[in-house]
């Protein structure tokens, strides 16, 4: 699928960066566990390219930074039925 770990980071990263999206989106969409996807930005792409380390990185702070807005936001749904 991927002809090198180092190319699916990058991928993971300008997949993040460009949706804005969260671990489990890219997870999905690249058919990785949740934990490769954190492996692959949090080290492995910080020694393969520290620009797109430092940009991936700052999504996914933001998205930790929100993460109890959008659970509320799931359990909020889930008990009136939505």
């Amino acid at each position: 699928m991927y002809e090198s770990i180092e190319q699916r980071a990058r991928e993971l990263a300008i997949f993040l960066i460009g949706n804005n999206a969260t671990v489990r989106a890219a997870a999905e969409r690249f058919g990785v566990s949740k934990s490769t996807v954190h492996k692959d930005i949090s080290e492995r792409l910080e020694r393969i390219d520290r620009a797109l380390w430092l940009r991936s990185r700052a999504v996914l702070e933001r998205n930790k930074a929100e993460r109890h807005i959008r659970g509320g936001l799931a359990t909020r749904k889930k008990y009136r039925g939505e």
